[in-house]
C-alpha cells in the first residue's frame, strides 16, 4: 500500500502508529563520524522477519527522477548481526543487494556510504553538511514496505539541525515515516542552516510553510527571499483555491546555495530540495525560480499524479505520457505566478515564455513525437547517463514543452470561453484527483478540459492534435489579445543554422545540427571542420561571423568541409534567421488598447513593466 493511501485513510495514523517501541519497524542509525571523507555510516534494523532469508538492496530509482540511478556502487563494507548481536553470513549474487540468510529473527545490515554530490537525485556529506536523498543513502528490506520506521541521526557537529519531512520524534534527532514510500520521499539536510517559516490559511486550518537555507548570505538576503516566496506561495494557492493537507501540518523547502553543490530542483510530497552553487547576492534572487516550479508541484505531480507514478518502484525507471501536464505545466506555472506575485514584471515574464516558445516551435523534435511520445523518453534524458551519441533531434524537453502547451491552452481558453482559463482546468483536477488523491489517466485531463469548458468536442480535438499529435496552436492572434507581439530576433541575417565555432583552433561543429536548416540540408555535421565559405577561409568564428554579415536570406554559396578525413564541397543557402522574441505592443513603439489591457491584467496580474 502507498503512503498516500496510508495516510489518507485515517487521520490519526500516526498517533497511532509512531510511538516508540515497535517491534515489527524498521529502525535506522545514520552518523556521520567520517564525514570529512565524504562517508556515513547506517545501521538498519528489522525484527520479527521471520525464518526466510532476508534480502536488502539500494534503489535504482528516485522518486521525482525518471531515469535509473545505481545507488549501490557508493555502498561497501558491508556486514550483518542478529538479534543477539553475532555476524551474519552475506550472500551477494548480484550488484544491487545482499542477502541475509540463517539469522533469528532480527537483522541489523551494517554499510558504508560515500556521498560527494549535493543535488536532488545523490547525496552529500562534508564537514560542512549531510545532504541526503534517502533513495541514494539507505538500503532496504524487501517484503516489509508497509512497516513503520525511524530514523536516528548522530549528527557530525554540534551546530547542526535537521531540515526534513519525516516526522519529529521526542528522541533528539529521531525522526519517523510511516512506510517505506514515505521513507525514500523524504530528502533530509542536517547543516547550521539559517529557518523562516510562517503559516498559510487552509480554511481555517493553518498549514506551516518553512525555509530552511543552508548558505553563506546574510540575514538581510534570506528575509528579502523569505518575502518573495510568501508571495509567489499565495499566489499558487491562489491558483487551486486550496492548500494542499501538508502531513504533519508543514512543507519544508530545503535549500543549499553553496559553491561545492549541484543546481538542482526535485519536489516531495511534504517538501522539496532546491540548491545552486550561487549565491542569494550573486544570482538575484534567481533561485526563486526554481522554488517557484517545485512547489507548484505540491499540487500537481504529488496529489495531482500520474497513476504510472502511483506507488513509486525504487528497482525501476518510472516513465509516465503525463509529464508534459505534470513537469511542463508546472514549468508554466512557474514563471507565472512569479509574475503575479510582483517579483518579476511582465517583460521577465514575456522573456522566458518567448526563450520557450521559440525553443520549441523551431525544435526538430517535434516531427518525431508528440507530447506523449516525449514523456516517455524521460527514462534516456533525465538525468540518464550512456556513453554513446543520442540523436538530439528527435527529443524536444517535456518541461518547455509541455509550458508551452500549457501557455497556449490558457489563451486559447480565454479567447475561445470567457471566463475560463487554464487555472480552471488545474482546479478541476484539483478536486476529482488532487484532494482524493486519486492518480489520473491521460483521459482524465482530457475530461477535465472538457467539463470547464463545456465543450467535449473542443477537448477531444485538442487532446488529438496537441497532445497525441504534435500541433501548436498559432501563437500570434491568441497573443495580440493581451497586446504582445511575436518579433523577430535579427529579421534580415543571413542564417545557416544555431552553430558555434571554436574561437581559437580547428573550426569544427561542436554539436548536432538540426535538420532543415542550411547546414544540415548541405551536408554537414557534428565534428566536421569548416575550411572556407566562398572564398574566404574561416579560421573560427570571428571569420563565421562575418561570412554571415556578408549574405542575406536566400543567397547561395559554396562551402568547403572536412568531414572525417575527406574534404567535401557543397552549395550553401542561406535561411531567415527563424528566432523570435515576445514584446508588449507599447514597448515596440505601438498603442496598447484599453480591451488588451483589461485581458494582460486579468492574465498576468497587475502592471509592473
Amino acid at each position: 500500500m502507498s503512503v498516500r493511501r496510508l495516510l489518507t485513510a485515517s487521520a490519526c495514523f500516526a498517533a497511532l502508529t509512531f510511538g516508540a517501541g515497535i517491534s515489527q519497524a524498521q529502525d535506522y542509525d545514520v552518523s556521520f563520524d567520517n564525514a570529512v571523507h565524504h562517508e556515513a555510516r547506517i545501521t538498519v534494523t528489522y525484527r520479527e522477519v521471520g525464518s526466510a532469508p532476508v534480502r536488502f538492496q539500494m534503489s535504482r530509482s528516485s522518486p521525482g527522477r525518471y531515469a535509473i540511478h545505481e545507488f549501490a556502487k557508493n555502498i561497501y563494507s558491508v556486514s550483518a548481526v542478529d538479534g543477539r548481536g553475532r555476524p551474519l553470513t552475506i550472500d551477494r549474487t548480484d550488484p544491487y543487494g545482499w542477502t541475509v540468510p540463517g539469522h533469528d529473527g532480527t537483522v541489523s545490515l551494517s554499510y558504508t556510504l560515500f556521498a560527494d554530490r549535493s543535488d536532488g537525485t545523490y547525496s552529500q556529506i562534508d564537514a560542512s553538511h549531510a545532504h541526503l536523498n534517502m533513495p541514494a543513502t539507505l538500503a532496504w528490506a524487501t517484503g516489509f514496505d508497509d512497516r513503520p520506521v525511524t530514523v536516528r541521526f548522530k549528527p557530525f557537529s554540534p551546530d547542526w539541525i535537521v531540515a526534513t519531512q519525516l516526522q519529529p520524534q521526542a528522541e533528539p534527532n529521531t525522526f519517523a515515516a510511516p512506510n517505506l514510500q514515505y521513507l525514500m520521499d523524504s530528502p533530509t539536510e542536517l547543516s547550521a542552516h539559517m529557518v523562516r517559516e510562517w503559516t498559510v490559511d487552509d480554511a481555517g486550518v493553518p498549514r506551516t510553510i518553512r525555509i530552511a537555507m543552508h548558505h553563506a548570505g546574510t540575514d538581510a538576503e534570506m528575509d528579502t527571499f523569505t518575502e518573495r516566496a510568501r508571495r509567489i506561495v499565495d499566489q499558487q494557492i491562489a491558483v487551486f483555491g486550496d492548500v494542499p493537507d501538508y502531513d504533519f501540518g508543514t512543507y519544508t523547502f530545503i535549500a543549499d546555495y553553496l559553491p561545492w553543490v549541484n543546481g538542482d530542483g526535485m519536489e516531495h510530497r511534504n517538501s522539496t530540495i532546491i540548491n545552486d552553487t550561487r549565491s542569494l547576492k550573486d544570482a538575484n534572487f534567481d533561485q526563486l525560480g526554481t522554488l517557484s516550479h517545485e512547489f507548484f508541484h505540491s499540487w500537481n505531480v504529488e496529489r495531482i499524479r500520474p497513476d504510472e507514478l502511483e506507488p513509486f518502484d525504487f528497482t525501476r525507471a518510472n516513465p509516465t505520457p503525463s509529464l508534459w501536464f505534470a513537469e511542463g505545466f508546472t514549468s508554466y506555472y512557474g514563471p507565472l505566478t512569479i509574475r503575479r506575485a510582483g517579483v518579476a514584471n511582465t517583460d521577465a515574464f514575456l522573456g522566458e515564455m518567448g526563450g520557450q516558445l521559440d525553443f520549441v516551435q523551431n525544435a526538430a523534435g517535434r516531427r518525431f513525437g508528440s507530447p506523449q511520445e516525449m514523456s516517455l523518453r524521460a527514462p534516456f534524458v533525465d538525468a540518464a547517463t550512456s556513453i554513446d551519441p543520442t540523436n538530439p533531434n528527435i527529443f524536444v524537453s517535456y518541461y518547455p514543452y509541455g509550458a508551452v502547451i500549457g501557455f497556449g491552452l490558457d489563451l486559447t481558453l480565454r479567447q475561445r470561453f470567457p471566463g475560463v482559463t487554464l487555472d480552471d482546468l488545474m482546479r478541476a483536477m484539483w478536486r476529482t484527483h488532487g484532494v482524493p488523491e486519486r492518480p489520473y489517466a491521460p483521459a482524465d485531463i482530457e475530461a477535465a478540459l472538457a467539463e470547464v469548458t463545456g465543450d467535449p468536442a473542443f477537448a477531444r480535438d485538442w487532446f488529438a492534435r496537441t497532445i497525441e499529435g504534435s500541433d501548436l496552436p498559432d501563437f500570434g492572434p491568441l497573443l495580440a489579445q493581451a497586446g504582445v507581439l511575436i518579433q523577430p530576433v535579427r529579421p534580415t541575417a543571413a542564417w545557416a543554422g544555431a552553430v558555434r565555432l571554436p574561437a581559437t583552433g580547428a573550426p569544427v561543429i561542436a554539436a548536432a545540427l538540426a535538420p532543415g536548416t542550411p547546414l544540415y540540408a548541405a551536408g554537414l555535421d557534428r565534428g566536421d571542420q569548416i575550411v572556407a565559405v566562398g572564398d574566404k577561409a574561416i579560421a573560427g568564428q570571428t571569420d563565421w561571423t562575418a561570412a554571415l554579415a556578408a549574405a542575406k536570406p536566400g543567397d547561395e554559396v559554396s562551402i568547403r568541409f572536412l568531414q572525417r578525413g575527406v574534404e567535401r564541397s557543397a552549395m550553401l543557402r542561406f535561411a531567415p534567421d527563424p528566432s523570435f522574441t515576445l514584446v508588449r505592443v507599447e514597448a515596440g513603439g505601438g498603442l496598447v488598447t484599453p480591451a488588451q489591457l483589461a485581458f494582460r491584467e486579468a492574465w498576468l496580474g497587475v502592471a509592473m513593466e
